[in-house]
């Protein structure tokens, strides 16, 4: 049976959507292993507000159960003032059970983020979704200066994990470097994923 690896994101204008369908990639690369891509409803300051439980385009919402069952983990926010976005930090706030039973502790996990302006937080957003992950016991995972593409980028790419240059008008697609390390954090989590997971 494959391996999960789990791409929990948000996405408010579909850049870091795009970056998990590329991570997604390079998790299928890896035999033995298969990407879930899940994503989380945006929050709202009316109280009364509610999403519907299915959305009408783009990845399912996650629930607990979809975080408790993976094997790996990606997670990825777009940043908002150099931090994870709200909608995905309501969600991993949720997880005190998980916590509790220590269900993430041992799983890898990494990283991934999209921002307006080239330093606009990139490097202190992945390391806010460090913050909890460490706090469940996961074992985090950067991107190696081995993947060439962080020394040529002129864009996005950290060794805190993927990262992309939206642009001020998020229109600015992913660049080639930047979807190259995007499916080299996949196939890294994926690798990782299956050393971790052998007895």
């Amino acid at each position: 049976m494959a391996l999960n690896v789990l791409i929990l994101f948000y996405s408010r204008h579909g850049a870091t959507a795009e970056m998990a369908n590329l991570i997604a990639r390079g998790v299928e690369e890896v035999p033995g292993t298969q990407a879930k891509i899940r994503t989380v409803p945006a929050i709202s300051t009316v109280c009364e507000a509610t999403e519907d439980s299915i959305p009408d385009h783009g990845a399912l919402y996650a629930t607990l159960n979809d975080l408790e069952t993976c094997d790996g983990l990606v997670l990825g926010s777009p940043t908002r003032f150099g931090n994870m976005a709200a909608p995905l930090k309501y969600f991993i706030d949720g997880s005190s059970q998980l916590w509790l039973s220590g269900a993430l502790t041992g799983k890898p996990a990494a990283v991934f983020t999209s921002t307006s302006s080239l330093h606009g937080g990139q490097e202190t957003t992945l390391t806010s979704m460090m913050l909890p992950l460490l706090h469940h016991g996961m074992v985090l995972a950067g991107l190696p200066y081995s993947e060439t593409a962080l020394l040529d980028t002129l864009s996005g790419g950290t060794p805190y994990g993927a990262s992309h240059l939206a642009g001020a008008d998020n229109k600015r697609k992913l660049d080639a470097h930047e979807s190259t390390l995007c499916i080299a954090l996949g196939r890294r989590i994926a690798s990782l994923t299956k050393k971790l997971s052998q007895p």
